[in-house]
């Protein structure tokens, strides 16, 4: 069946001719019925043209097509390769949370690509303009829908479909690895019995000899990282001598480095006939990379591939892979996932991995059962051999799960309250009833009704209406007398922010106490309970106590006690080289709390707490000080130019101003940058505090009453105007402050000699140190 026959108008968004047998036998419930499609064949099997077809179909007809992929990596990926549907005319859009978002574009793609987590915030603000082109979606293509069993994210991909079929009901096409209970995907998504396909091992391409391989667990953790690669390299080397290639899957990006160096020692040793060193045109070639160290070990056979890589560097070695110029490449597990990079062996070297907000955790099933099915090359083998390394406690574990598959779970009832403040919050869900309807589009509802016992079915509902009282004693969620219910403002801004709820409250702790100080913000995100799981290392602890020397961080547990040491470091950009193998996860997780306690505290609080939380996400993201850390917020400007700049003496934007282009040029900008500088500095609020006709001397025991005007001469912005008076507050406002603000100020004659007035103005969503004016008047 060729490609050009089922959908003439789309045969070059293929990059094959004909489908093979899995593809065909799925194709007519694909493209001539409506109904929704659950698909689980074996990895490589050629899931991708199903969802291509699927697309095709709604483009045919005039919808948009949502792709969600599992992760980041994937969704840039799908951008690449579906360039041959923008050769057709179609528009691609990818929306993740690392790019800004343009909505006009989002609004006309013909193709949406995101990760569940990217779905679950649209669908999460479907009624704002920014994100309302996700409910004009025709059909949702899920790949790898297994991901329902990962931890934490499965839940997001669950609410996610759930909530997108409730707003506008799109087909579903959902695609999956092998799974036993494929049928339990189907109830959830109501695709009937003809559009529901189990394909079993027997439609691999190449047939999987899968199996555990143990190794002696010793006291050294790093040599038992040594004794498994030696074990990997055993049962690879066979393979490469016969022609064949080894796909190595470990733990982490610096393990690929280090297995890849070890391993051209120990096949130089071995005299494996590998490597491209006489190759003068493939020497050339290799200049291309922008890694010295790939180049390097490229050159011997042996390559790595992970996310840190660049993108020319990850494209050059897996086509290096693919023509068979590599014969050994160490991964971590993102390329299970992604490029269709089949290789003679695939052996599993750590099944462990260390997660920096996990600490120590085992690797998924899934991830294992993915990463074997990248066995065997269709067209070049017959059998494709793939090896799980473990230690002997493990092997049947392992065993089982090569035997069995992995039954696929709801991960739900782990953030059930979560997920039902956002529906609350969202509007979702408005009284009991509501509850119940939305538990019922839940696969954990039909998992429940699949598995009685493991669910306690019977205690479901129960269970639920005890988690909708727990959210209303904590606050997050308010009754009516009719049985209504609604989100607070507590649990508006839980949902907003993605927030675990224990957080939400320390926030909400913190917002409307008497701790808004730098230090009262930093161990209060440090203790988030999405930091919970964070673990200090031995090794780390003597750099932890380093940092934290002087500081009362005595009662904190080692875990919350390395995140305050990275965020203290992260502040001055000085992070010791001992935690800055976690630090990177840490900080954008860090940045995120911040930027929402930002908004408990401007909500709750007031602006001066909101701006000061503002200041100490921007100096933990840019590593500046305090004195720097308002240039920040001129576009251009990162850590390097502001500590530049403030070394120099200019430390404001008004700075920036005042110096012009060429005071900026003379504090080593380039003429152009400092142009570009100057012009964004400009648009920045900049304040004239005016005090009017306020007097230098007040009789003792008459008062008056004075107006003190704020005036904005720069770029308008939200701001907190507050007025004290000998330390104490006396009035405050806060507003949009485009032109001017006038606060009235009393004056009056009490026992103090003296009066100090201070005028200060914060702007909360800007990394802005405060403007502060004073004015003294004497009592006499």
């Amino acid at each position: 069946m060729e490609v050009a026959e089922v959908v003439p108008e789309f045969a070059d968004a293929f990059s094959f001719d004909e489908f093979n047998r899995m593809q065909r036998e799925a194709l007519p419930a694909i493209v001539e019925g409506d109904d929704n499609v659950v698909a689980s064949a074996p990895t490589a099997s050629g899931k991708t043209a199903l969802a291509e077809l699927a697309i095709c179909k709604t483009l045919a007809e005039g919808g948009t097509a949502l792709f969600i992929a599992p992760m980041r990596a994937l969704t840039n990926e799908k951008e690449s390769e579906w360039e041959r549907f923008e050769d057709l005319g179609y528009s691609v859009y990818v929306v993740t949370g690392e790019r800004d978002l343009n909505p006009r574009r989002a609004r006309h793609a013909d193709i949406l690509v995101m990760t569940p987590e990217k779905a679950d915030s649209a669908t999460r603000k479907h009624d704002t303009r920014r994100y309302d082109f996700v409910t004009d979606v025709d059909c949702c293509v899920i790949d790898e829908v297994h991901l329902l069993d990962s931890d934490r994210r499965g839940s997001v991909l669950e609410v996610t479909v759930s909530r997108l079929r409730r707003l506008c009901d799109p087909r579903i096409v959902a695609l999956s690895a092998t799974m036993p209970n494929a049928g339990d995907v189907a109830a959830w998504l109501d695709a009937p019995p003809e559009s529901t396909f189990e394909f079993g091992e027997e439609y691999r391409p190449v047939d999987l000899n899968a199996d555990v391989k143990t190794y002696t667990h010793g006291e050294n953790s790093f040599a038992d990282k040594y004794r498994r690669l030696y074990r990997t390299l055993d049962l690879a080397e066979p393979h490469v001598r016969d022609g064949g290639q080894a796909l190595v899957f470990v733990s982490s990006r610096q393990d690929t480095v280090q297995a890849a160096k070890k391993t051209r020692d120990e096949i130089a040793e071995r005299d494996v006939p590998v490597g491209a060193r006489g190759d003068y045109d493939f020497h050339t070639e290799t200049k291309r990379l922008e890694n010295e160290t790939l180049r390097k070990s490229v050159l011997d056979g042996v390559a790595f591939h992970h996310a840190g890589l660049s993108k020319n560097d990850k494209d050059l070695v897996e086509e290096w892979f693919k023509e068979d110029r590599i014969q050994f490449l160490f991964s971590t597990s993102t390329l299970a996932w992604g490029v269709n990079l089949p290789a003679r062996c695939v052996v599993i070297r750590d099944t462990k991995l260390h997660d920096p907000l996990e600490g120590e955790v085992d690797m998924s099933p899934l991830d294992v059962l993915q990463m074997l099915g990248r066995a065997g090359r269709p067209g070049y083998d017959d059998v494709g051999y793939g090896w799980v390394v473990c230690d002997r406690s493990e092997a049947d574990k392992y065993r089982r799960l090569l035997r069995e598959g992995k039954e696929i779970e709801s991960r739900l009832a782990e953030d059930l309250d979560a997920h039902l403040n956002a529906e609350i919050a969202m509007g979702t869900i408005e009284d009991l009833d509501d509850v119940m309807s939305w538990l019922e589009t839940t696969f954990y509802y039909v998992r429940a009704q699949s598995q009685p016992a493991e669910y306690d079915f019977s205690n479901l509902r129960d269970r639920v209406r005890g988690e909708l009282e727990r959210l209303v004693d904590r606050g997050f969620v308010e009754t009516d007398a009719d049985l209504g219910v609604a989100a607070t403002g507590l649990g508006v801004l839980a949902s907003k922010f993605y927030l675990r709820l224990a957080t939400a409250e320390r926030f909400h702790d913190l917002a409307t106490g008497d701790d808004v100080t730098t230090e009262g913000i930093l161990r209060t995100v440090a203790g988030a309970t999405e930091f919970d799981s964070v673990s200090a290392r031995q090794s780390e602890r003597d750099a932890v106590s380093a940092v934290l020397t002087g500081q009362d961080a005595g009662d904190l547990e080692p875990g919350p006690r390395k995140v305050l040491a990275i965020l203290r470091s992260s502040m001055t950009g000085s992070t010791p080289s001992e935690l800055r193998s976690d630090a990177w996860v840490i900080r954008q997780n860090a940045v995120r709390l911040l930027s929402a306690l930002r908004s408990f505290l401007e909500r709750f609080a007031d602006p001066h707490a909101a701006a000061l939380a503002r200041r100490v996400e921007a100096r933990v993201e840019h590593g500046v000080s305090e004195r720097a850390v308002g240039l920040t917020a001129i576009d251009g400007v990162g850590s390097g130019r502001a500590s530049k700049l403030a070394s120099e003496g200019i430390e404001t934007p008004a700075d920036a101003v005042d110096a012009g282009a060429d005071g900026l040029a003379a504090a080593g900008l380039s003429d152009g940058v400092a142009e570009r500088v100057l012009k964004a500095a400009r648009g920045l609020p900049r304040v004239v505090v005016e005090w009017g006709d306020f007097p230098e001397t007040v009789a003792r025991g008459e008062n008056d009453l004075c107006e003190v005007t704020v005036r904005n001469v720069g770029g308008a912005a939200q701001a907190g105007v507050r007025v004290t008076v000998n330390g104490v507050e006396m009035t405050a406002t806060e507003g949009y402050l485009n032109d001017s603000m006038t606060v009235p100020v009393g004056v009056f004659g009490g026992d103090a000699d003296e009066m100090s007035f201070t005028v200060s103005v914060a702007f909360p969503e800007l990394p802005l140190l405060p403007v502060e004016e004073r004015r003294t008047v004497r009592v006499g």
